[in-house]
């Protein structure tokens, strides 16, 4: 990258008209220069080179051309939306720093991917929001997080016009067309900057979002609003449209006054900032003339610079940006058809999945079960927190990336919906054959040899494949005799429909009297077992009908047998996370089932070795289950990539046999 003293070098990639607003700006930054401009198009590339002269070198070229080049320190990416996850992406593993035109990514797993892979490039991408540079937007901030207008109650604001046709991108399902992606994006990030200022902070999320609207003849939103809360009790009202045109204004509300944009956005020359407190004259404090910009340019470049990321526009915020976005489209039922349920999803950078390429982190370690003839990994994935196919996608991509290869589901989670998420991302990866699928049925009150035989049937064909690695009965049911079980699994192990089998939250005792079936009547018998287990001890269980081994008489039974034991919440639902306190009872399940002196001791010891290891509690609590005599397999749900990686960490600690002891208070030295 250029010194601090050379100029900034850029690339326009995707010469259209918002690119052309960049261009014409960047000579007003402190010192950026445009150097290059890449396109599907030469011809519309060095058209946009004879209307914007560039710096040396001077390169009109294809997207890859440009990319290559070691004279450019960052590019401007403004193609279509659709078009920019899979450039983002090759421009930072390019080594590129980033300025991506909103929306960043037409959906909130996408753009969880993108703002992933720009952290591990260690290079800056900032989503442009042009408009929050702007010294207007500075000082209403400004004006909010001082009281200037009291408490804040309400944000109204609006970006709507009327394109008086219905063609072109704007108008397409399949370039992510509609106004809430191309202009809502901006009433949508005011309220949430306002909101955070509100609240000393750079952004706040929705707590709730309500929206209706009209999808037009072309299948995308024409008109929409929303009504939003946010912490501290303030609301907002957003319009957006592309076929009614609408004031562009923004009015704040406060508990002592009002303050009035006639011009949010910054598009035109001059901005005034209207503020009526009261009791007090009006005041019309008017906004010198700036290029927005060239602003967020140099936002950028000194981010760049000096090795951070833009406080004002982080990642995590534009993630918060997206998931409210995917919310108001779900609000109208608005959905593409590159995000169906049966949609053939690529991945982020358009290349085929390579397990164990990305290496964030320690290493996945692996372990086998008697009847599976793949790597198991000693992390498994639940499948249960996935919100849509690119959600799914994006998690499931980053997990298999770093040798993650076995996953959690069930016939009950989302009434079947995971099953067709997770067996439509196996068909579009083409990777049965590299994972292990753990599937589960006979969860109460269906929990019969029946109803295991049906339910594996429509497992099976929910996930678009012919058997299942591991089958787990997801519940117990004490008063079938439990040969009736054995028989059953052994039926469809025989048959080829499953590898191995167990169960999930059965008690030792009825797993020993399985496994002595088994053996008497030429049987094979569980091999598996799926119950609470972590370092915390159970006072109780979540749910009913669940099993816990934490106590010591089930610890001493899994080391005996040596069963492979896949724990469910070994974090104890996030008693280790560091939001369990003595004195904080407002979670009542967590106070059910966790909360008690030795819990808290050993809660204080992995806090105390998390320190000296550089890792979270939740590491050691991990760790913790891993280094168990008997073979551990722990479940985990990560919600997002962040959280996902954040639960690897325990794989890269080592525990020794004085530490275990220490940890669950069976010893006071280690």
């Amino acid at each position: 990258m250029s010194s601090s003293s050379a100029p900034f070098r850029w690339a326009v990639l995707g010469p259209g008209g918002i690119a052309r607003r960049f261009a014409t700006q960047l000579p007003s930054s402190h010192d950026g220069v445009l150097v290059a401009v890449g396109s599907s198009s030469p011809e519309r590339a060095r058209t946009f080179a004879e209307e914007f002269p560039l710096e040396q070198p001077a390169l009109v070229g294809t997207y890859e051309e440009v990319l290559a080049s070691d004279e450019v320190d960052a590019v401007y990416v403004s193609t279509v939306h659709t078009g920019h996850a899979q450039l983002v992406a090759a421009a930072l593993e390019a080594g590129k720093h980033v300025l991506c035109e909103k929306p960043m990514t037409p959906n909130a797993g996408t753009t969880m991917a993108l703002t992933d892979l720009a952290a591990r490039s260690g290079r800056v991408l900032l989503e442009a929001y042009m408009y929050r540079f702007h010294p207007q937007t500075v000082k209403v901030l400004e004006l909010v997080a001082e009281g200037a207008i009291g408490e804040i109650l309400h944000i109204d604001a609006s970006f709507s016009f009327d394109t008086r046709g219905r063609t072109g991108r704007l108008f397409d399902p399949a370039t992510a067309g509609g106004g809430i992606l191309d202009v809502g994006c901006y009433p949508l990030s005011y309220a949430r900057f306002v909101a955070g200022a509100a609240q000393g902070a750079a952004f706040a999320d929705p707590l709730s979002l309500r929206g209706r609207g009209t999808l037009g003849e072309t299948g995308v939103d024409e008109w929409a609003g929303a009504q939003l809360t946010f912490p501290g009790g303030i609301t907002a009202s957003l319009r957006t449209g592309t076929r009614l045109a609408d004031p562009q204004s923004a009015t704040i509300t406060g508990a002592r006054g009002v303050i009035r944009l006639a011009d949010p956005w910054t598009l035109g020359e001059a901005q005034v900032i209207e503020l009526d407190v009261v009791g007090e004259d009006p005041r019309r404090l008017e906004i010198p003339s700036a290029a927005p910009y060239a602003l967020e340019a140099d936002a950028l470049a000194r981010a760049a610079r000096e090795g951070g990321a833009v406080p004002e526009l982080s990642g995590e915020n534009s993630l918060g940006q997206a998931r409210a976005l995917d919310r108001w489209r779900e609000e109208i039922a608005l959905r593409y058809p590159f995000e169906a349920d049966d949609a053939d999803v690529p991945t982020l950078t358009g290349r085929p999945l390579v397990a164990g390429s990305v290496q964030v982190g320690p290493a996945m370690t692996y372990g086998s079960i008697p009847g599976i003839d793949k790597q198991v990994s000693r992390l498994v994935m639940g499948c249960d927190n996935q919100l849509n196919l690119t959600h799914a996608s994006a998690m499931f991509d980053a997990f298999f990336e770093i040798g993650g290869t076995t996953f959690d589901t069930a016939y009950i989670y989302g009434g079947g919906h995971i099953e067709k998420l997770f067996g439509q991302w196996v068909r579009n990866r083409g990777v049965r054959e590299d994972v292990v699928v753990i599937t589960k049925g006979a969860h109460t009150p269906h929990c019969d040899p029946e109803s295991i035989t049906r339910q594996l049937e429509e497992s099976l064909e929910r996930q678009g494949t012919d058997y299942a690695d591991m089958y787990m009965m997801h519940r117990d049911n004490p008063e079938i005799p439990v040969g009736e079980f054995v028989d059953v699994m052994d039926e469809h192990l025989r048959a080829g429909r499953i590898r191995a089998y167990g169960g999930s939250n059965w008690t030792p005792a009825r797993v020993d009297e399985a496994n002595a079936y088994a053996r008497a009547n030429g049987r094979t018998g569980f091999s598996i077992l799926s119950n609470h287990f972590g370092l915390a001890e159970a006072l109780d269980v979540p749910w009913a009908g669940c099993v816990h081994a934490t106590d010591a008489e089930s610890k001493a039974w899994l080391e005996d047998r040596g069963i492979a034991l896949l724990p469910w919440s070994s974090q104890a639902r996030g008693f280790f996370t560091g939001r369990a306190r003595p004195e904080d009872r407002s979670d009542a399940e967590l106070v059910r089932c966790y909360y008690s002196d030795e819990n808290f001791e050993r809660l204080a010891r992995a806090e105390a070795l998390g320190a000296e290891r550089g890792v979270p509690a939740t590491a050691i609590a991990l760790a913790f289950v891993l280094h168990q005599k008997f073979p551990t397999f722990p479940l985990f749900g990560p919600r997002s990539i962040a959280e996902m990686r954040s639960s690897t960490l325990g794989l890269g600690v080592e525990l020794t046999e004085a530490e275990l002891a220490w940890l669950d208070l069976r010893s006071e030295s280690r």
